[in-house]
């Protein structure tokens, strides 16, 4: 299965920013997932990386000037306006903000810019007195209202020792813009609930009940839920995973955690997602101090944690909304299992796992699901990457939701 950048071609522009030298790893980035790189170099960006860089890592020829010695009769600033299938520029600097909200043409990225009727993407990069000042915010104003999207830069320390707003965002983050762009946005205007990761059902301070879910395949949901222009709202138990850009998180530790934090949100939902694998049981005593070892057997008395699943499904009961769909995690009988839970909790679909094949379920990187949906229609998906497997359920949740 081909990225979702594959075979695009995207114009990078870099400006004169010491983050132009993570531009590099964008680069590199965008031409691993397949992507068309060509790459605009204003003329003080080169004194903070070398074309060469960029070349090498594009694997194209750099263009820095509007004049160059071999460019011929080739009208450059036509000829690469016109084949772009999206413009990113980053590091975006203060001087060349101000170029495009004013529409200046003085250097060849500012005149491709002119030239060019694609999407623009840009990344700001300065000192944060810089950023905050009014001309530049101004300028940003009117780059937006112009049609560009402006991606606002991150808080943390500068290059010149500052402590503030300026930093270029990193490469998650512009990815996931890069990737919205050629994604189709069929989940504008809805509100997602997603629930991922496992839950802790503590013991005593040192030990605790739980499983083996990383978490992969629910933050893999939030993040292609947001990239197709769902507000989504992401309930995770403990979970090593960076969370998705732009969603909203909530971290929970307990099962009765998770219960509570996602009947708060069920009402804003229009579409629930319940991916978490909640503990089944707690301890029904939690020891305040630990337990010390004895060499003789303990007996461990465990009550069963909230269904969070079946109690949505009869919140629901035959209302249209929110469309609710759930997971089951499966060692065998998958699809009689899939079935049964599908009615009993009253979902629209339901997802099943083979938590025990060796590329799918807990911790793996690839997943291969079956879908049941409430006409009991079964369609299995190929393995897949966890997010490629996400982009398909979605892909089944939207033809539900029309």
């Amino acid at each position: 299965m081909k990225t979702l950048l594959a075979g695009k071609k995207i114009l990078f522009g870099i400006c004169g920013s010491i983050a132009a030298y993570k531009a590099a790893e964008w680069v590199r980035e965008l031409v691993k997932a397949e992507a068309e790189v060509s790459v605009v170099m204003t003329e003080a960006a080169t004194h903070f990386v070398s074309g060469l860089t960029f070349a090498s890592l594009s694997g194209r020829r750099v263009y820095t000037g509007m004049f160059e010695k071999d460019a011929g009769e080739e009208m450059t600033h036509i000829t690469l306006a016109r084949e772009c299938d999206l413009f990113v520029i980053a590091p975006a600097t203060a001087q060349t903000i101000a170029k495009l909200a004013h529409g200046f043409a003085d250097d060849l990225l500012s005149v491709l810019v002119l030239a060019g009727n694609t999407k623009v993407l840009v990344f700001p990069a300065m000192n944060s007195n810089m950023y905050c000042h009014k001309a530049t915010q101004a300028n940003l104003f009117k780059l937006q209202e112009y049609g560009y999207t402006v991606i606002e830069p991150e808080q943390g320390k500068l290059a010149c020792g500052d402590d503030g707003v300026g930093r270029l965002v990193d490469w998650k983050t512009a990815r996931e813009k890069i990737v919205s762009v050629f994604t189709r946005q069929d989940l504008q205007g809805q509100t997602v609930l997603i629930s991922a990761g496992p839950t802790w059902e503590s013991y005593d301070p040192a030990r605790l009940l739980s499983n083996r879910s990383s978490g992969k395949m629910g933050y893999a949901l939030a993040r292609v839920a947001k990239r197709r222009g769902a507000r989504v709202i992401l309930v995770s138990g403990p979970s090593a995973i960076d969370p998705p850009p732009g969603v909203e998180m909530i971290n929970v530790m307990t099962g009765i955690e998770m219960h509570d934090a996602i009947l708060a949100k069920y009402e804003s939902a229009d579409i629930v997602v319940m991916a978490a694998a909640v503990s089944d049981y707690r301890p029904g005593k939690k020891m305040k101090q630990k337990v010390k070892k004895s060499g003789t057997s303990i007996e461990l008395e465990l009550i069963p944690n909230p269904d969070i699943l079946k109690i949505l499904g009869y919140k629901k009961k035959k209302a249209i909304r929110p469309l609710l769909v759930g997971f089951a995690a499966e060692s065998k009988g998958h699809v009689e299992e899939g079935r049964r839970k599908l009615k009993e909790k009253n979902l629209d679909l339901i997802v099943i796992n083979d938590i025990i094949g060796t590329d799918t379920g807990f911790g793996a990187d690839t997943n291969e699901v079956s879908l049941i949906d409430r006409n009991y229609q079964l369609e299995k998906l190929p393995l897949r990457s966890k997010e490629e497997c996400a982009e398909m359920i979605w892909d089944k949740i939207v033809n539900l939701n029309r």
